[in-house]
């Protein structure tokens, strides 16, 4: 366990944000920020100084850009970084691409940026779980098809939920483009991510994988070779219909802290398709998805967690598995294989003929 308080580098153009950020982060005396920088260019040279543990860096600064700055981050120190983002789309689009960068985790700034308060206890545990986590190379996604098989909508066979939080942009990308076009199963996919963040996100896995990848709203469909995302902010269910089953998207309270909430996913494709459902949880802190993992187990469905050793975090699917919910533990280079080999209708036996017919 770490005794000594966690060395932060504060890394913004904005001098507002070089003076809030520092405050807000000492309210907690287990971080300790040894210095801010403007730009890029003197964010490697304070690294190299001051050598911290986690390192929250802006992506819209002059000189040297938040995103060349990841890069030679990664390339150089392997440092866990924390992107703090401005919750606009272009806002979105940078920070997607900095998480495909090896960003380990953003936050979003509320509208007002002089309210950081907003977004303290957030940002602070994420600096907390970075300082614990090695940076985890997660392998290239295979390369997207460059056109989609046509055929028929179908209902699918099985319905796949997934419940991830950080490190999940890329192991999610990873994951869904070793999947064919005519995978039969529809997969639901719960990300912890802000709203006008997840629409985003969609777009680029659709852009990366033979699957059919969108934003969720309320009366999609649930069909073969469909991956639904559930918007940020909202929780998402299933609904069995006389005419299909459908996608309903719902306000309420937070679960387990987080709106979308993985454990609303999992106990409503639980109570709706029971032994029809799997459940996956992939790298993410918390707890969120484990009872929610639970229910579809007891329901007689399967039930998946991500090994340790390929996750980011190590935390939604620890707590699951620790409380005896997960029946298997699979790798993020196997998962792919996994439901393929769970959700493919198996073939009919050919029929034997009698030794009289085969003369």
């Amino acid at each position: 366990m770490r005794n000594s308080p966690v060395r932060v580098l504060v890394v913004d153009d904005s001098a507002l944000m070089r003076k809030l950020i520092p405050q807000i982060l000492e309210r907690d005396t287990s971080i300790h920020v040894v210095g801010t920088a403007m730009d890029g260019t003197f964010a490697m040279e304070k690294i190299a100084d001051l050598k911290p543990d986690v390192v929250t860096l802006d992506l819209d600064m002059p000189r040297m850009d938040g995103m060349e700055t990841l890069r030679k981050i990664m390339r150089q120190y392997k440092l866990p970084v924390i992107v703090v983002s401005s919750l606009t789309t272009e806002g979105a689009s940078s920070t997607l691409k900095a998480l495909g960068l090896g960003a380990f985790d953003f936050v979003a700034k509320p509208q007002d940026a002089t309210n950081m308060s907003a977004v303290a206890e957030e940002l602070i545990e994420k600096i907390k779980v970075a300082a614990h986590c090695e940076v985890v190379n997660v392998p290239e996604p295979k390369a997207a098809a460059k056109t989609r098989k046509i055929r028929r909508p179908s209902a699918p066979n099985k319905i796949v939920a997934i419940g991830i939080s950080t490190g999940g942009p890329q192991a999610l990308q990873y994951m869904l483009s070793h999947l064919p076009a005519d995978f039969p199963g529809t997969i639901l996919v719960v990300q912890h991510m802000p709203e006008g963040f997840t629409e985003m996100f969609a777009r680029r896995l659709d852009e990366t994988c033979a699957l059919e990848v969108k934003e969720a709203r309320s009366g999609d469909m649930l069909l073969g070779g469909r991956v639904l995302i559930c918007p940020g902010n909202r929780h998402m269910k299933v609904k069995r219909m006389p005419l299909g089953n459908v996608v309903v998207l719902a306000d309420g309270e937070r679960v387990n802290g987080h709106r979308p909430s993985v454990d609303v996913l999992f106990h409503s494709v639980a109570h709706q398709f029971g032994q029809d459902a799997i459940g996956m949880l992939m790298t993410g802190m918390g707890e969120d998805g484990a009872e929610g993992l639970g229910a579809i187990k007891n329901a007689g469905g399967l039930t998946i967690a991500q090994s340790e050793e390929s996750c980011v975090v190590f935390g939604m699917p620890r707590v699951a598995i620790e409380r005896g919910y997960a029946t298997r533990v699979v790798p993020l280079d196997a998962l792919a294989n996994t439901l393929l080999a769970q959700c493919q209708v198996p073939s009919r036996p050919r029929p034997v003929m009698a030794a009289a017919e085969a003369e």
